[in-house]
This record gives C-alpha cells, sequence and structure tokens, in this order.
C-alpha cells in the first residue's frame, strides 16, 4: 500500500510540462456528479481555451443510444486538491452536438440571467449554506449512530466537541481544507443539530461563480467521502422524526440592498419573493415538503413569512441588517438538494428583474 501511495503523490512537476485536467458534470438526475479525466499538454488558466470534449449521454440518463453523445464546455477552473501540482478540476455544463443545452443544464439559463445588464449592475452576492449528513456506507444510518437504534435527543451535538457528539470531523476538516486549496471560497464548516450531520458555507461569491463553487464543493466531498467509506446525503430528511432537515439556506445582497437606504430595497425584494412563493418552492429542491413542516426551525412550506432574527420564517433579516439599514438577508426555504445554478438566478431574477 505504501507503493500505491507514493505513486498516487507522485509529484509529475519534475519531469513532465504536462498536466491532468478532471471534467466534472452534473448527470441525469440532477444530483449526481459525474467527472473524467484528460492529459493537456501544459498549463492552462482560461477555461474557455480548454477543448471541449463528449461523454455518452446514455450511460447518464441525459441521452438515447441511438445517439448518445454530449458535449462537454469548460466553464470553471480549481485546482486540484488530490492530484495536486498543476493538476486543475473543471467544472463544465452540457450541450448537443448542435450546442444547444441538453434539459439538465441548469446553468446555460443562470448564466443568461446573471449577464443581464441590470443584473450585473447589481453585482448579487451569494453565500450559501450547505447541510449534509454522513451515512454508514453498507447500512446508509448516519454515522455515529447505534445501528438499528437512535442517538440521544437534539441539543449536545449542534457546534459540539467529543466522540460523543461529533461523528465525522476528518471528513469535515479534510474538505475544508481540500476546498481551501482548490480556490473555492468557502467560508466556514459547523456541526449540525442532528448527529452526523454537517454544513459548510460557500461565499460571498458573486453570480454565477456562487453555483460553480457549490457544486465544485460538492463534489470535492463526494472525492473524500469516497476515500473515507462513508457516504454523503443531501436528502432534505434523512431520517423522518424529531430530527433537523438538512437545507441549504441562502443569503444575498445586491448592491442597492449593501448601500445606504438598502433596508427598504431589501423589504421590496421579499415583497417579490412572497408573490412568486409556489414558483420558488418548485425550484427549491425534491423532498423539501418534507423538511418544511413549521418546525424544526422551518416556516411552513404553503405559506410565505419574513421576520428579523426569526429562524423559524422563510425569509430572515439579521439584527444587524436592522440595524445598518443595510445589508442582506437569509432565504431559508431551499433544500440541501437544491441545484445552486436555479436558486441564485432564481433569486436575481424576481428581485431585480420580474415586475409584479
Amino acid at each position: 500500500m505504501s507503493l500505491l501511495s507514493d505513486l498516487i503523490n507522485l509529484n509529475l512537476s519534475g519531469t513532465t510540462k504536462k498536466i491532468i485536467a478532471e471534467y466534472i458534470w452534473i448527470g441525469g438526475s440532477g444530483m449526481d456528479l459525474r467527472s473524467k479525466a484528460r492529459t493537456l499538454d501544459g498549463v492552462v488558466s482560461d477555461p474557455q481555451k480548454l477543448p471541449k470534449w463528449n461523454y455518452d449521454g446514455s450511460s447518464t440518463g441525459q441521452a438515447p443510444g441511438e445517439d448518445s453523445e454530449v458535449i462537454l464546455y469548460p466553464q470553471a477552473i480549481f485546482k486540484d486538491p488530490f492530484r495536486r501540482g498543476n493538476n486543475i478540476l473543471v467544472m463544465c455544463d452540457a450541450y448537443t452536438p448542435a450546442g444547444e443545452p441538453i434539459p439538465t443544464n441548469k446553468r446555460y439559463n443562470a448564466a443568461k440571467i446573471f449577464s443581464h445588464p441590470d443584473v450585473a449592475a447589481e453585482v448579487p452576492w451569494y453565500g450559501i449554506e450547505q447541510e449534509y449528513t454522513l451515512l454508514q456506507k453498507d447500512l446508509k444510518w448516519p454515522i455515529g449512530w447505534p445501528v438499528g437504534g437512535y442517538p440521544g435527543p437534539q441539543g449536545p451535538y449542534y457546534c459540539g466537541a467529543g466522540a460523543d457528539k461529533a461523528f465525522g470531523r476528518d471528513v469535515v476538516d479534510s474538505h475544508y481544507k481540500a476546498c481551501l486549496y482548490a480556490g473555492i471560497n468557502i467560508s466556514g464548516i459547523n456541526g449540525e443539530v442532528m448527529p452526523g450531520q454537517w454544513e459548510f458555507q460557500v461565499g460571498p461569491s458573486v453570480g454565477i461563480s456562487a453555483g460553480d463553487e457549490l457544486w465544485v464543493a460538492r463534489y470535492i466531498l463526494e472525492r473524500i467521502t469516497e476515500i473515507a467509506g462513508v457516504v454523503v446525503s443531501f436528502d432534505p430528511k434523512p431520517i423522518e422524526g424529531d430530527w433537523n432537515g438538512a437545507g441549504a439556506h441562502t443569503n444575498y445582497s445586491t448592491k442597492s440592498m449593501r448601500n445606504d437606504g438598502g433596508y427598504e430595497v431589501i423589504k421590496k425584494a421579499i415583497g417579490n419573493l412572497q408573490l412568486r412563493h409556489k414558483e420558488h418552492i418548485a425550484a427549491y429542491g425534491e423532498g423539501n415538503e418534507r423538511r418544511l413542516t413549521g418546525r424544526h426551525e422551518t416556516a411552513d412550506i404553503h405559506t410565505f413569512s419574513w421576520g428579523v432574527a426569526n429562524r423559524g420564517a422563510s425569509v430572515r433579516v439579521g439584527r444587524d441588517t436592522e440595524k445598518a439599514g443595510k445589508g442582506y438577508f437569509e432565504d431559508r426555504r431551499p433544500a440541501s438538494n437544491m441545484d445552486p445554478y436555479v436558486v441564485t438566478s432564481m433569486i436575481a431574477e424576481t428581485t431585480i428583474l420580474w415586475k409584479p
């Protein structure tokens, strides 16, 4: 095994200028991440200078067998924390050979919204709080939980420390450092209310980069759990009963909200979100009705509400924002399995472009 480890960690920079690029894309379920690697002749820092590639879409649920070729367009480059050196991770989106985005390519429409002059002028910032649950590989039961049983009730686990409270910290810290190495703007981590559940935050990130960074952070987490022999779940309610679900609270601000007088802009934006509540809920993740029950720090899925410092509301405004008269707000409705391209662009569209 030591020889295998030596080879995995082999530094190529002293023997060749060639690098390895891992192309990443989203599969047919909308949550499955796929990737494959190719050799490049040298360092590339501009995704537009990377070659397009293709894959068998019939094996990912994205194309029929008789016309299975799907084309990958490189969109964002990150340093590879697994191969290191000059090797890279490449976030891609997917198109038909004719250049049309395939139905599961949600990045395409998001990029159109973010490139709209009115949206670009507002420089939208996002901070996404990605919750997830670590499961035992063979049992699909949270790590740290007794087999076929339950731990003590919630209370001591949130931001807890100790072998009886924090399960999987080695995975969490490895992911934190790997994301920083990759160049992802990861801003923190913490243990969550349900044992075996954790959260990392990405942001503040501007526009389309929020989606790119969160998807690559998810990919890195999948790779680390693969190494650790555990399974990461983004299910919004992995365990039924008196246990917290998993969300992806999305913090948001525009230039107008961050400037003096921004609180009035925030209240108007929240008003728009209320008017489009059903449309947003429909796009905020599968199975979210199991999580948004009005309990466990959530608002009821059918009713829109907002408040200052209220974690039981659909949208929360922080005390600091209220006091300063400017700042940001938090949309607490997105589920942990939401598509960040969809959620971030939809919030921008509703609060900047949409007219009631």
